[in-house]
């Protein structure tokens, strides 16, 4: 297939060539240190917050979320999506997050949903969009106030809450732009095709239709809400393209955009950013929390 390259050229790219480039956890010298290390931060973060923990909202076994409760009540939520290219990790793996929310005045959520090879990627999908809805029709019982929920998903994760900002689905008929007050997507995939030539399809089996179908680069409805888009600077060019591709078709629809590309960071470690106010990511993350809110205890 081809990609475009910086000076705007078709250059050719080999199977090879896209593997590795979708490949993040290659650019690490041991991946595996800093997943345990994130499982290891969210064990901890587990005894020291309030949660109600694995409540479901679907059939299957991975279909339950973790809500970490704000001290206020009409709090703004941050719901978040890991990622694991739709079939690996847990949202048991990244709870610890929810300090540096909570301590912002938010609740804090982690999804759970169905993976592959089990499911297949529109299962996926509707997973998702079926444990936002939950939120949503929840919210006022969690101590969330419905119009202050916010998206956030890493990876994978970020394309499922891209997928989720698209119209059409929501059972009462609205606009995710007038469901949900912001996202932030951290190192995403917008445009499925590229992927469908990786060892990423090979549990997936999407074909052409399928990419197509769930690729929200290209199915991006008029009005999205304020977004947070951030990759780390050491991701491979496949991640930034993306991001700027995705960060340019949004600008085209009019919505606010801030777009990050972290110094220092990689694929992996901006996570370590999300909710930490003294980084640029985190700070604009607050910010939007804020700023959408209308509040005036988030800092």
């Amino acid at each position: 297939m081809a990609a475009t390259g910086s000076g705007g050229r078709a250059t050719a790219v080999t199977a090879h060539d896209l593997d590795r480039e979708y490949s993040p956890s290659a650019l690490l010298p041991d991946p595996a240190a800093q997943f345990a290390e994130y499982a290891r931060r969210s064990a901890v973060t587990r005894t020291r917050l309030v949660a109600h923990r694995n409540l479901r909202y679907g059939a299957s076994g991975r279909m339950t979320l973790d809500l970490f409760p704000a001290a206020q009540p009409a709090s703004p939520l941050l719901v978040y999506v890991h990622g694991g290219f739709w079939q690996e990790m847990s949202k048991d793996d990244f709870v610890f997050p929810a300090e540096g929310a909570v301590a912002a005045g938010a609740a804090f959520a982690a999804l759970g949903y169905v993976l592959a090879p089990d499911h297949g990627m529109d299962e996926i999908v509707t997973s998702v969009r079926a444990g936002l809805w939950w939120l949503v029709d929840h919210a006022r019982a969690l101590g969330v106030a419905p119009a202050r929920i916010h998206l956030c998903g890493h990876s994978a994760g970020a394309h499922l809450v891209a997928m989720a900002l698209l119209a059409g689905w929501p059972p009462d008929g609205r606009l995710p732009a007038d469901v949900f007050a912001g996202a932030t997507l951290l190192s995403g995939i917008y445009d499925l095709e590229p992927v469908r030539h990786t060892y990423v399809n090979e549990p997936l089996r999407l074909d052409r239709a399928g990419a197509a179908r769930n690729s929200p680069l290209r199915t991006l409805p008029d009005r999205l809400p304020p977004l947070v888009l951030a990759c780390g600077a050491t991701e491979t060019d496949e991640f930034h393209r993306q991001q700027r591709q995705f960060g340019a078709a949004v600008r085209a629809r009019g919505a606010s955009v801030t777009e990050l590309v972290v110094k220092r960071r990689h694929h992996f470690d901006i996570m370590d950013d999300l909710t930490d106010p003294t980084t640029e990511l985190g700070r604009a993350v607050r910010r939007q929390l804020r700023e959408s809110s209308g509040i005036s205890f988030l800092y």
